[in-house]
């Protein structure tokens, strides 16, 4: 029996190190090549270390973009998703668990149709509103979108399902109206499940290539994932330079996810388990 459970860790710990060299690699070539040549990049067979370490590729990448631009906007846009996920989401989710009104089922039943839609159906329709108000190439035009949000409705109203009735019935005798028990007690309650959704909220925005795009085509009014796409020309690409340009941009996340990874943890967790 022992030495079959020790041949079954053994069998899992290669298992689980093949997977973990097969997620890392991608991240560990990207480095690498952005401190090649051009040359060294594209050659055949390919080189897994440069042959001389050089920083070209961070200046060429740092001249041909307004990295000061770019991440301003994207820090503009993920705070601005932030505040409306978790303040409006809440409110919604608070209501749909909570709170009993005519029709509820039924809208609830559309917050998670707009789930189900693929978000790419609703762009027209969100360009001409922007458009038709000429807020085309602004920050508002980012953050449009990321106003309401149905993943966080849903979200929010799983935490305040898992909160007994009777906490919020102890607040109305105490003489809160319904919105002070919401503020006071029940949202201070939904804390872990509120940060939870502001990093994922943080690192759709992050990731969110398609309607940056769309809405500003104004170099310095894009973020840093529609900036690195300019990188990427039409018939040839400078590999290193795109290399060094993605490192720089996926900096900041990496320092989000280290500062917040538990949270980030416990917000899987806790989707996986409602």
């Amino acid at each position: 029996m022992t030495i079959k459970k020790s041949s079954s860790n053994i069998l899992t710990y290669v298992v689980l190190g093949a997977g973990a060299i097969l997620m890392l690699f991608p991240f560990v070539w990207m480095v690498l090549t952005a401190f090649k040549s051009n040359f060294e990049a594209m050659q055949i067979p390919p080189t897994i270390l440069p042959s001389q370490w050089n920083l070209d590729a961070f200046k060429k990448a740092m001249d041909s973009l307004p990295f000061a631009n770019l991440y301003i906007n994207t820090a503009l846009l993920i705070f601005f998703r932030i505040i409306c996920a978790v303040v409006f989401s809440s409110m919604a989710g608070y209501g749909f668990a909570k709170l009993a009104f005519p029709g509820k089922n039924l809208l609830f039943g559309i917050v998670l149709i707009q789930m189900m839609l693929p978000s790419q159906i609703f762009i027209i329709p969100q360009y001409q509103m922007l458009a038709s108000m000429g807020l085309t190439n602004t920050i508002f035009a980012l953050v449009f979108p990321g106003l309401v949000s149905a993943f966080g409705t849903f979200f929010l109203r799983q935490a305040y399902l898992g909160i007994p009735d009777e906490i919020s019935e102890a607040a109305y005798l105490d003489g809160c109206n319904t919105w002070q028990a919401f503020v006071k007690v029940m949202f201070p309650l939904t804390t872990a499940a509120s940060a939870a959704l502001a990093v994922f909220t943080a690192v759709f925005a992050y990731g969110d290539l398609m309607w940056p795009l769309i809405a500003n085509t104004d170099l310095t009014m894009m973020t840093l994932a529609s900036g690195l796409s300019t990188l990427n020309g039409q018939f040839t690409t400078n590999f290193p330079v795109l290399m060094a340009g993605s490192l720089l941009a996926m900096a900041p996340m990496l320092v989000l996810y280290m500062i917040f990874q538990r949270q980030f943890i416990e917000g899987v967790a806790m989707t996986g388990g409602k």
